[in-house]
Formats: structure tokens, sequence, C-alpha cells
């Protein structure tokens, strides 16, 4: 089975739930995914990362570095920095804090990111797009250039938009309507 499709089943398996469910943003939801049990999985991590290098390749995106809000964001970057060690040029990952720490040295992000990086921010599931501008807005203050956003699912429910809004292309493994199909 092709990688796109052994992703879309795992997804479907590990990761979408059928239901009513309260989303993060307040909002009501007949589905949730949660995309962790997938992207935390051995195979997933595997897929995601092939998948998602390929993506930012493709895209002509030539990141340095590749990460996003913790907790979402940080197996999918380090799949895909991973997943560039056998296939060069490598691509480093790094996490961004919700907020700054309050000892040591005080960084919000953390990991292989150094000032002035070309970066692709990454997120598991974008909805509202809040917590992927939340990231480049981190790493833009910490003088970073964002070369785009890179997400395992898009729900269709305005984040991408708000992102391109902001000046910043989206690319999405798989989009909502791909995953619900069939189910």
């Amino acid at each position: 089975m092709a990688a796109q499709g052994r992703l879309l089943e795992l997804l479907r398996t590990r990761s979408l739930r059928v239901g009513d469910f309260v989303l993060a943003s307040g909002r009501r939801s007949p589905y949730y995914i949660d995309c962790r049990l997938t992207t935390m999985h051995a195979e997933g991590l595997a897929l995601i990362g092939s998948l998602g290098l390929a993506a930012i390749r493709a895209h002509g995106w030539t990141a340095d570095a590749v990460g996003g809000l913790t907790l979402g964001a940080d197996p999918v970057a380090y799949a895909i920095a991973a997943a560039s060690f056998a296939s060069p040029p490598h691509i480093q990952a790094f996490t961004v804090r919700k907020t700054a720490k309050t000892h040591g040295t005080g960084k919000r992000i953390e990991g292989c990111y150094e000032p002035g990086a070309r970066v692709v921010v990454v997120e598991d599931v974008i909805t509202t797009g809040g917590s992927a501008r939340d990231a480049i807005a981190a790493v833009r203050a910490e003088g970073g250039q964002v070369l785009g956003v890179l997400a395992v699912v898009d729900r269709g429910e305005g984040g991408r938009e708000a992102i391109v809004q902001d000046g910043v292309p989206v690319h999405a493994l798989v989009s909502v309507d791909e995953l619900l199909r069939g189910t």
C-alpha cells in the first residue's frame, strides 16, 4: 500500500473518533482526531517523516529546521528531522513552548533552532490555526523566517485560511474530507 493510503488508514483506525466532542476552541464536533495516536506510533512516525519531508521539498521550502507548538507538533518535527538524516540535506527539529521557561536560559524555543533560521512550522491537526500562528509568532520574535506550515490533518474549519491570510502558505498531508470518506 502506498504511504499516503497507509497514513490515511492509520489515522482512521487509530486517531479518528466519532461521537459528540468539545474541541479546544470550545466548539462542538461530531468527530475528534487524536492525531497523537498516529504521530507517536512507530509506523506513523515513519510515514509522517517521509511524507512530510517529501512535501516540504516539493513545495521548495529549503528549511533549516522544523518545529511547532508542543505537544502536537513535536513528533511530527522529530519524524521529519529523522527522515532527512537518510536523505540530506538534513533538517533539524525544535519545539516551541507554550510559555517561556522561568528558569535556566528562559527560552521559549528549544532544540536545534538558531536565530535567522528558515523554518517550516509543523502541526498535527489544524482547526482554527491558533497553535501554528502562535509558533509562527514565536519563531519570528526570535528572528526566524517561516517558509510555510505543514500539518498532518487539516480539519477544514478556517485555520488554513487564517494562516494564509497572515502570509504563510499551508500544506496538509491529509484533509478531513479524505479522512472521513468511507467512515
